[in-house]
């Protein structure tokens, strides 16, 4: 079984893109729930916290972190 080891970095809002498609992103570092990015659109992302379930778009600003995988 393989362990995920995620480090989070501060999310950069000021970027030109602040996430990219497949990003993990959280309002919490490390806190939950842990969402996927699976699509952007102005200043919005449609994640979900589990491949297959049902994506939502919820506003960039309420994420603060994104996940680094290692």
């Amino acid at each position: 079984m393989r362990t995920m080891t995620v480090d989070w970095a501060l999310l950069d809002h000021t970027a030109a893109e602040p996430v990219k498609v497949g990003d993990m992103v959280s309002a919490d570092a490390g806190g939950l729930p842990i969402y996927r990015v699976v699509a952007l659109e102005a200043g919005r992302a449609w994640v979900a916290t589990a491949q297959g379930a049902p994506a939502r778009a919820l506003p960039l600003a309420a994420f603060r972190w994104r996940g680094v995988e290692g």
